[in-house]
C-alpha cells in the first residue's frame, strides 16, 4: 500500500527538512549550478573552503559564539568522539583524572572508553544496576541533585551528556564547576539536542555533537573547544585524531567528510532562517508537551522518565501490554509511521522528534496512538 505521507521518528540518521533535501538533490548533479556534483568537490578547493567558512560562521551566529572557542570539524561518530575526548584533554592533569556524570547508556558508553586511557571513575549514577561484564545496565530514569555529584578536587574534566538518546533524559542546564570548588571542565557530549535550544557554551570546555541527529547526516562530528585547551593531548594521541593539529589546519588535516560538512552548512542556514535556537526551541517544547501530555493522559501507554529531566527530543514510552509492542509497530508502519522502535538494550517505543520534524507528524502520531489504545485497550 502506498503512503502519502512518511513520518521518521528515527533516533538518527534522523529526518531533513524538504527544502534541505531538495537543494541537496540539485547539488548532487550541478553544485551551485557549476556543473560538477558536490560528490566531486575537492576538499583544496576555493569552493570547499567557503562553504567550510561559512559553516563555521553561520554556527558562530547561531551560539552566539565568542572567539575563545575554536569550532572544528571531524570525522568519525559517537564512538569515535569518546576515544578523541580523553586523548586529547587528559594531558591536562598529571594523574589523568577524569570524573563521570552517568546518566544512561552513552555517558555509561563514554566512560568505559576513557577508562583505556586515565583515572576515570563515576562521580555520580542515576542508580543503575551496572554489569561490567556485559555492558548492560537497567537505570531508574532520574538524576540525584547537583550537591551530590562526587566531584574530585582536580580533573582533566567532567563528562556529561546532555541528552540521553536511548534513556529520554535531558539535562536543560549544565553546571557551572567553577561554583563547585573544583579544578575541572565541563565536556559535553550533545549529539542530540545540539541546536535544539539556546546552550551555555561559556560553562563548558568542550562541546561535540555528532551529525546525525539535528545538523545534517552521519559521518561529521563538530568540536566546540576553548582554545586554551588546545595542546593538552596525550602523547599516544594519534596526529589525525588531535584537535590541535586539526583547528591549526583549518579542519583539512586529513581529507575531512566534505558531503557531510557542506549539509550541517545547510542546515545552520535553514534554522537562521527559521529565526534562530530561540524560535526553535520554543517549537521544540511545544511538540515534547503535547507528546507528554497525551502520555500522562492514559494508562495504555507509560513513561518512565522523572518529569525534570525528560527530552524534549527522544521520548521513551511502553505499552503497558508488551506483547502488543510488535503489532504497534507494524501497524504503524502501514501508515508511514516510522522507526518509532526503542533501543534493543532497553525495548519499547521511543518516538525522536528533532527539529525537522513537525509538529503535524507529532500530532499524526498521537492521532495513531489513540485509536491503536480504542482498538486494542
Amino acid at each position: 500500500m502506498r503512503v502519502d505521507q512518511i513520518w521518521n521518528f528515527s533516533s538518527g540518521p534522523a529526518v531533513l527538512p524538504k527544502s534541505v533535501l531538495e537543494q541537496i538533490s540539485h547539488d548532487l548533479i550541478s553544485w551551485n549550478d557549476t556543473g560538477f556534483s558536490i560528490l566531486e568537490m575537492s576538499h583544496r578547493s576555493d569552493d570547499f573552503s567557503n562553504i567550510c567558512y561559512e559553516a563555521e560562521s553561520d554556527l558562530r551566529d547561531l551560539l552566539n559564539l565568542s572567539h575563545d572557542y575554536a569550532i572544528i570539524f571531524t570525522h568519525a561518530g559517537g564512538h569515535g568522539a569518546n576515544s578523541f575526548v580523553p586523548m586529547n584533554l587528559m594531558g591536562r592533569c598529571h594523574n589523568r583524572n577524569a570524573d563521570f556524570i552517568v546518566s544512561g547508556h552513552w555517558s555509561y558508553t563514554s566512560y568505559l572508553e576513557a577508562k583505556k586511557y586515565g583515572n576515570v571513575r563515576i562521580a555520580v549514577d542515576n542508580n543503575s544496576v551496572l554489569n561490567h561484564n556485559n555492558f548492560k545496565y537497567k537505570p531508574r530514569r532520574w538524576m540525584p541533585l547537583l550537591e551530590n555529584w562526587r566531584l574530585r578536587k582536580e580533573s582533566s574534566y567532567v563528562h556529561l551528556c546532555s541528552n540521553e538518546t536511548i534513556d529520554g533524559i535531558e539535562f536543560i542546564d549544565w553546571p557551572i564547576l567553577a561554583d563547585m570548588s573544583v579544578d575541572s571542565v565541563l565536556v559535553v557530549d550533545a549529539s542530540s539536542n545540539f541546536l535544539t535550544r539556546p546552550l551555555s557554551i561559556e560553562r563548558t570546555g568542550l562541546v561535540f555533537a555528532c551529525a546525525q541527529k539535528n545538523i545534517g547526516v552521519a559521518g561529521l562530528t563538530v568540536v566546540v573547544i576553548r582554545k586554551d585547551l588546545l595542546g593538552k593531548f596525550l602523547p599516544l594521541c594519534p596526529s589525525s585524531f588531535n584537535y590541535t593539529n586539526i583547528f591549526e589546519a583549518n579542519s583539512l588535516y586529513t581529507t575531512p567528510p566534505i558531503f557531510q560538512i557542506y549539509v550541517a552548512s545547510l542546515m545552520f542556514k535553514w534554522l537562521k532562517k527559521k529565526g534562530g535556537l530561540t524560535v526553535i526551541a520554543e517549537e521544540n517544547r511545544m511538540k515534547s508537551s503535547v507528546f507528554y501530555d497525551y502520555l500522562d493522559s492514559t494508562d495504555f501507554y507509560n513513561n518512565e522518565v522523572e518529569r525534570g529531566v525528560r527530552s524534549r527530543v527522544n521520548i521513551t514510552f511502553m505499552i503497558k501490554d508488551s506483547s502488543l509492542t510488535s503489532i504497534f509497530l507494524s501497524e504503524a508502519k502501514k501508515i508511514g509511521l516510522i522507526n518509532l522502535n526503542g533501543h534493543r538494550t532497553v525495548g519499547g517505543l521511543r518516538a525522536s522528534i528533532y527539529n525537522a520534524m513537525s509538529m503535524s507528524g507529532v500530532l499524526s502520531l498521537i492521532k495513531y496512538m489513540r485509536d491503536f489504545e480504542c482498538h486494542y485497550g
